[in-house]
């Protein structure tokens, strides 16, 4: 059966898009649920303005996507931590403490989630990957200082 997704479902496809599908998975779940429409002449109509509206919402994001990753690939972040006397710190610095110290510093809010890196446990410069959309990533430098 052919239908217009109404919502990214994951393993059939994005929203706006019109896909085949199982008779038995479009009646008992896509359908019922308000997941999916039947492909009609009108719903095809309906699936292309869908997919113009999702290619500009993807077009801004990336964009802005883009500026956040100039901002912070452009900076050295600071991150206190407490730390020995030999440099080894009493924990370690995880995604949540890059995230406060992105927040803080550059006054981006992120998700910690985006970002991408080992636990560091020593004091000095490390670096950190933030995905910030599908198609955008950025580098981090991190100077870890003790505090």
């Amino acid at each position: 059966m052919k239908v217009l997704l109404r919502e990214d479902i994951a393993g059939v496809g994005r929203r706006g898009d019109i896909v085949t599908v199982a008779d038995g998975h479009a009646r008992n779940f896509l359908l019922p649920k308000g997941k999916a429409i039947v492909a009609t002449d009108g719903a095809v109509q309906q699936a292309e303005a869908m997919r113009r509206a999702r290619d500009l919402r993807e077009a801004s994001a990336r964009a802005s996507a883009q500026t956040v990753a100039e901002v912070l690939g452009a900076k050295t972040f600071t991150v206190k931590a407490k730390a020995g006397n030999e440099g080894r710190l009493f924990g370690s610095v995880t995604a949540a403490d890059i995230a406060s110290a992105l927040a803080a510093q550059a006054g981006v809010e992120l998700d910690r989630k985006k970002i991408v890196a080992d636990p560091i446990r020593t004091t000095g410069s490390h670096t950190a990957t933030v995905r910030l959309h599908a198609d955008v990533e950025c580098t981090v430098k991190l100077s870890v200082v003790p505090g």
